[in-house]
């Protein structure tokens, strides 16, 4: 009996090693056919299959969340909340049945979602979409599908049992992860790893909020404070309209809020309320933002398990909303409340303390550990704002009217636009998820006025978002180094040291990078199909632990590669993604047939400097990229860049000096022989050349 169980563990074992190996191989083939593809066929392909996921993914999430929110507020509390005209309409519980119970309730979802996120998957914890924005610009190939499944179950819990939070935040982290799974099996370029996960944050909030357009607007505006991924554009429409079809099919195509009577612009003098609400909107942005991170520190600070912190902030949130049931859950049916007539009667005391409250609890729900999204809780903040502004002022104000919906809207669209610095994508999506496109001219006056005052302060409540694309590590270097774009990846890589195969056990694979002396190598099948990568530091400690562990369980599958016949400039951008060390070069069929570090790419910039001292290369209409050597009579030598008389329009980028890459400062200082890498505008191109030079021309036009 015993050799029949053996027998079939290890029929078992062997179907499954051929499964896994089967999949590899039609990932590898079906990756080497995208990555030749053109932009627009690759992108048709990925898009559709990242928009299909996303759907899906907002799908799940939606059930669960519902489910939650019935089990523990409707069943364990009997209370229920209201919701928009899109999910029912339903006008909730006009009290609480058993009060005492609701700050328990929250607190036991808090406390499951604390246990959760931190034992399974401590990346899960806080607002999703800032984790995807994080792993746009550093890794993103790094997203784990065990944080999206505890991103799933910890958000439905915190939000379900009455914690302030978005559902935006576990739908954008669903499709965004499937974009970093994507980026794995097919192998994808550093680039278009970065818009598969970009597409896949834009898709999935698009579509759990029914806004497409919004969505694949967001998907290219929100991974910076101050520039557009214009690359992300085109596939997040793609995406954004197939999630918006899967996710409709289900639920139904009808906008998430309802407006009453609608809406007509007609009186000009309302646009003087809307920049009221705008100034309001930027301040209520910035509280919004610097308290939410403050309790974050707070949080961090507290002497017990992080485990328990979230049960805190459940504790403080259930006791706030015994007195204020507004700040429990998505919020969004007090939203529609408050476009409608239900909230005239409402203490305008209390109106005024809505904003205020939301804002302190969403931060005690996700700050201290909870899992949910902030953009969600932003537009009810909002949307609290300009109804607060709307009933203060409707008493004496001219053309305020009797309608509170457009205060309401463009509250939503005024505060969450500023303080995201997504201003376009947010106002695009307001306007879908009410239907309320009219309200676009009106508002942006608002949205402007909140956008201005959030970036003078400089800050966003995405605190990954980088300020623009020239920020990246990857680019920042691409612009220092204009020559990497004429270097092949071929040219300068190496064969491995060390190449290990996934069945050799985790001591084995110790001693053969110690005796190698290096770091780290990549991991192989049976076929010679890269799987991953492997570290020493990772190793040592399983080592020591379990020395006949296979390093098939332990590798990390999430490091970037870069292809053979690929440029310098593509090569350093996933160095810079796998920590600037070194990283694997694969062919076509994902066979490892070397590995670029940092030094021979520099090695390999060195000779091409060699080469191209005194080439000139038109970047723009506006600027040129030089590299000059500095001559021995050149004015400049002994000078920092800081008091060097250079020509107007001139910056200089990297200085060559002997075996050192200088990114320079002010005080970095020219010394003769120095190469010296440099835009110009047109017109002062030869004048700085030859003052690099020391001709007798430059002492001329200086003089």
């Amino acid at each position: 009996m015993s050799l029949s169980v053996g027998g079939t563990d290890r029929h078992r074992r062997i179907r499954s090693m051929v499964a896994r190996v089967t999949w590899r191989r039609i990932a590898g083939t079906l990756g080497a056919r995208i990555n030749t593809m053109s932009y627009l066929p690759k992108w048709l392909i990925l898009a559709s299959v990242i928009g299909v996921i996303a759907g899906l993914g907002a799908v799940v999430f939606y059930e669960a969340l519902s489910i939650s929110t019935h089990l523990f507020l409707g069943v364990l509390a009997g209370y229920h909340v209201p919701t928009p005209a899109g999910e029912g309409n339903a006008a909730g519980s006009a009290h609480f049945a058993r009060a005492w119970a609701i700050p328990l309730v929250v607190v036991l979802g808090a406390l499951a979602s604390g246990f959760i996120v931190f034992t399974w998957a401590p990346e899960a914890e806080g607002h999703g979409t800032d984790a995807a924005i994080d792993a746009v610009h550093h890794n993103p190939r790094g997203i784990r599908l065990r944080a999206v499944i505890v991103k799933i179950v910890a958000s439905a819990l915190t939000i379900g049992s009455g914690g302030s939070g978005g559902r935006e935040g576990p739908t954008a982290q669903i499709s965004a992860g499937f974009g970093s799974l994507l980026a794995r099996m097919l192998d994808l370029s550093p680039e278009d790893a970065r818009i598969a996960v970009s597409v896949g944050i834009g898709s999935g909030i698009g579509a759990i909020f029914s806004a497409p357009l919004g969505g694949a607007v967001l998907a290219a505006d929100i991974v910076y404070r101050d520039d557009f991924e214009f690359e992300a554009l085109l596939p997040g429409m793609f995406a954004s309209i197939i999630a918006y079809a899967v996710f409709g099919e289900v639920f139904g195509y009808q906008p998430l809020f309802a407006i009453p009577g609608g809406y007509h612009f007609h009186q000009p003098i309302q646009l003087l309320w809307f920049a009221v609400i705008g100034l309001l909107a930027g301040g209520l942005g910035l509280l919004y933002s610097k308290s939410f991170y403050g309790i974050v520190r707070l949080a961090r600070r507290l002497p017990f398990s992080k485990k328990l912190r979230p049960a805190l902030g459940g504790l403080l949130v259930g006791l706030m909303a015994l007195g204020l049931p507004e700040v429990l859950g998505t919020g969004y049916g007090w939203v529609q409340k408050g476009l409608g007539t239900e909230m005239l009667h409402t203490p305008l005391l209390i109106i005024l303390a809505l904003p205020l409250a939301r804002i302190l609890a969403t931060g005690l729900s996700i700050g201290t550990g909870g899992s949910g999204g902030v953009f969600g809780p932003g537009m009810v903040i909002g949307a609290f704002t300009g109804l607060a502004v709307w009933r203060v002022l409707e008493p004496f104000a001219p053309g305020v009217g009797h309608d509170p919906a457009p205060f309401v809207i463009v509250g939503m669209m005024a505060v969450f636009g500023g303080i995201s610095r997504a201003p376009i994508a947010v106002m695009l999506m307001v306007a879908q998820m009410t239907g309320s496109i009219t309200l676009l001219g009106p508002a942006m006056i608002a949205v402007a006025i909140a956008w201005f005052i959030v970036g003078r302060a400089d800050d966003s409540i995405y605190r990954s978002q980088l300020r623009t694309r020239a920020d990246s590590a990857a680019s920042r270097l691409q612009f220092g180094l204009p020559l990497l774009s004429t270097l092949s990846v071929a040219s300068v890589a190496n064969d491995p040291t060390v190449l290990l195969h996934d069945h050799i056990t985790v001591s084995e694979a110790l001693q053969a990078l110690r005796e190698a002396g290096v770091p780290g190598a990549p991991v192989v099948d049976a076929r010679g199909t890269y799987r991953g990568t492997v570290d020493i530091d990772v190793l040592a400690p399983l080592a020591d632990q379990d020395s006949t562990l296979s390093i098939a369980g332990v590798l990390d599958a999430t490091t970037s590669t870069v292809a053979i016949d690929t440029t310098l400039d593509v090569g350093l951008e996933a160095l810079t993604q796998a920590g600037g060390r070194w990283v694997t070069v694969t062919s076509k069929n994902r066979h490892v047939v070397g590995v670029l570090a940092i030094g021979d790419l520099v090695r390999g910039y060195q000779q091409a400097l060699d080469t191209n001292v005194g080439k000139v290369a038109q970047i723009t209409a506006h600027a040129v990229a030089i590299e000059e050597r500095v001559g021995p009579r050149s004015k400049l030598i002994g000078h920092p860049i800081r008091t060097a008389e250079l020509p107007a329009g001139c910056v200089v980028i990297t200085i060559q000096h002997g075996n050192e890459l200088l990114f320079v400062t002010g005080t970095t200082t020219f010394a003769e022989g120095d190469v010296v890498s440099a835009l110009a505008s047109p017109q002062s191109v030869d004048t700085l050349r030859q003052l690099l030079q020391g001709t007798p021309e430059a002492e001329q036009e200086q003089a």
